[in-house]
């Protein structure tokens, strides 16, 4: 199988120069693409390329991704000198000790000493330098998640495939229940006559044209028809790759209409409990399939 779920959860982790970078990945399911990032400060830029390799792995799903960076971060720390503020200072200890007398000693240690002389600045990082590094935990957090995925669909796929099992053997049930259903309307039909009409005779050719119009109005052949055909094809997108997730909920939703049209047309009770169970596998078939890519 290849079908992918869309919950999944992936973590990746990478190291250089001291500095951990961590990117976690969680996926539910969505009818679109929907990707919500947090990024640390400074790498809004990386954006771009970060959506690109997520729309690679997720098709569709509700994706929030976190990236984050920590450890040693000394080489983007950096010391200014407020020189102005500390001329001032300068400035204001001299008029002090020429006020009142004073010796003075000035020394750089004690100018540094006041508010804001020396001032601690983060520069930013060089993306293009720490992209690959960046891109290889993204890439291990996307590939954990993806294997969630694909372990989930396999067991999705595994479920779908026996509800359709079930659906098809009990079409087959319906199908060989036909003739015998339309042999019991045609006795009900004679008796409901002879008992209407008494001794007067029905004409031949008048019977076999009201049990004709009867037959034809429980012809189930094309419902049954198309139905195998779905159950075929529904069959096929289960092996194929990709998201196939829409086309799942639309084979679904033609599943219903004929089996609509198949429960009316028979409309029997013997065969309705069938009826009903085949749209109770088949809403059970939609749960499922909501949560495929």
């Amino acid at each position: 199988m290849a079908i992918k779920s869309m919950t999944g959860f992936g973590r990746g982790e990478n190291t250089s120069g001291g500095r951990v970078w961590t990117a976690e990945v969680r996926c539910v399911n969505n009818r679109y693409l929907d990707l919500k990032m947090k990024l640390p400060r400074g790498y809004t830029p990386l954006e771009e390329r970060i959506r690109r390799k997520v729309g690679i792995t997720c098709q569709r799903g509700r994706i929030e991704l976190l990236l984050s960076v920590s450890g040693d971060v000394s080489d983007l720390q950096e010391v200014k000198v407020h020189l102005a503020l500390a001329s001032g200072y300068r400035d204001a200890l001299q008029t002090l000790a020429e006020e009142f007398a004073l010796p003075l000693v000035i020394t750089p240690q004690l100018l540094a000493s006041f508010p804001e002389v020396l001032l601690r600045e983060q520069k930013d990082e060089d993306l293009e330098e720490i992209w690959p590094w960046v891109e290889n935990a993204l890439d291990e957090a996307l590939l954990q998640c993806d294997i969630m995925r694909l372990q989930e669909g396999d067991a999705l796929a595994y479920d779908l495939q026996s509800r359709l099992q079930f659906f098809s053997a009990t079409i087959d049930t319906i199908e060989k229940n036909i003739p015998e259903l339309l042999a019991q309307r045609t006795l009900t039909l004679n008796e409901r006559l002879e008992k209407l009409l008494g001794n007067v005779q029905l004409d031949p050719a008048r019977l076999v044209q009201e049990v004709a119009i009867m037959a034809d109005k429980t012809d189930v052949t094309e419902e049954i028809v198309r139905l195998r055909c779905h159950i075929k094809q529904f069959n096929l997108f289960l092996s194929e790759e990709g998201g196939v997730g829409r086309k799942l909920d639309f084979l679904i939703q033609e599943f219903l209409r004929e089996v609509n049209t198949l429960a009316s047309k028979i409309n029997d009770a013997t065969l309705a409990h069938l009826t009903v169970d085949l749209k109770s596998e088949l809403e059970k078939m939609r749960e499922q399939v909501q949560n495929i890519e």
